[in-house]
């Protein structure tokens, strides 16, 4: 009888047990299925202020260059002409170089500029187009200019040829079908700016075999005319070595930049081929003058007196500045 009695107890506190586990287990589903939802009112959002995204400093800058560009009249242009210190101001306003190695990363790259702060926009850069060549053999430190009327390959600008790169810039002239080179400097202004990379008569650089055919030298320039062959095919490449402009300013007269800019029409007048105008220098940042002076008179029947300190910028975004030469 005890042991029936044992036996019955100990069925009830097992039942009992197994009700307090499903009881405690409904409890914590309870909890969970009650918890309060988190509701969003988006009605509300309409009266917020928008969303403004934050520039960065490139970004302030390439917006710059996108649009600061006017012409001034004859007469306001001279009004200017008796206030330095806004020129001055404005021209502070260009902004800098902002192409960093990162954003030309080409395997040798680094070897064939000639200054490492000084580096093409990737977005207007000439690519030698050599057949089965490597990355690295496509890359010269040079940048198309536009020109009047938004013509796109005006000029390329480019750095002074380096012993090394002798070869890629014969190779530029030839692809870019250039009437006519005009170096705006010495080989050598206290020390070497630019590499002799023309024969003294005729030589060979690559693939190319060059001839002087004529000199005609002058008090501020010397115009050679050089017969440019490759393979069978011949062209005719003027060449424009301007010595009067001084290291590191600007030339004193306009009076001889004007006779260049005239000696140049000539040529172009006369030239077969179409392509652009290569300008250099030692590092050439200095002589893109030289592409603003070029690009007024070529407005023809727009010839009012005509200011480009706000049409800097819009060239100055295809090539670069340097503030450390």
């Amino acid at each position: 009888m005890l042991q029936k009695q044992t036996r019955r107890k100990l069925r009830m506190e097992k039942a009992t047990h197994s009700n307090q586990e499903v009881k405690k287990h409904v409890r914590l589903q309870d909890r969970r299925g009650s918890n309060v939802s988190l509701v969003l009112d988006m009605s509300s959002l309409s009266n917020t202020e928008p969303i403004v995204q934050i520039s960065t400093p490139r970004d302030v800058t390439v917006q710059f260059l996108n649009t600061a560009s006017h012409v001034l009249t004859q007469k306001k242009l001279q009004e200017w002409s008796f206030n330095l210190e806004e020129l001055q101001e404005e021209f502070a306003k260009i902004p800098s170089n902002f192409i960093t190695p990162e954003e030309l990363n080409i395997p040798g790259r680094a070897a064939k500029d000639r200054y490492k702060s000084i580096l093409p926009n990737p977005q207007s850069r000439v690519c030698l187009k050599r057949v089965n060549s490597q990355e690295e053999e496509s890359y010269i430190n040079a940048n198309y200019i536009r020109g009047y009327a938004s013509q796109k390959k005006a000029y390329i600008a480019t750095q002074g040829p380096m012993l090394n790169t002798i070869n890629d810039f014969w190779t530029m002239v030839w692809q870019e079908e250039t009437p006519l080179i005009v170096m705006l400097t010495k080989l050598k202004e206290t020390k070497e700016k630019c590499i002799c990379y023309w024969p003294e008569r005729e030589a060979s650089y690559g693939p190319f075999r060059i001839q002087v055919q004529d000199i005609w030298e002058c008090d501020d320039y010397t115009i050679r005319s050089f017969s440019l062959q490759f393979k069978d095919e011949f062209r005719t490449v003027k060449h424009i070595v301007f010595s009067s402009w001084p290291d590191q300013r600007t030339p004193e007269s306009a009076k001889v930049l004007l006779h260049l800019i005239f000696e140049v029409e000539k040529i172009l007048m006369a030239a077969q081929n179409e392509g652009p105008i290569v300008v250099h220098c030692r590092h050439w940042t200095d002589r893109l003058l030289y592409c603003y002076s070029d690009w007024m008179p070529a407005t023809k029947g727009q010839r009012r007196s005509r200011y480009f300190g706000n049409c800097l910028p819009a060239t100055h975004r295809q090539r670069w500045n340097d503030t450390n030469q």
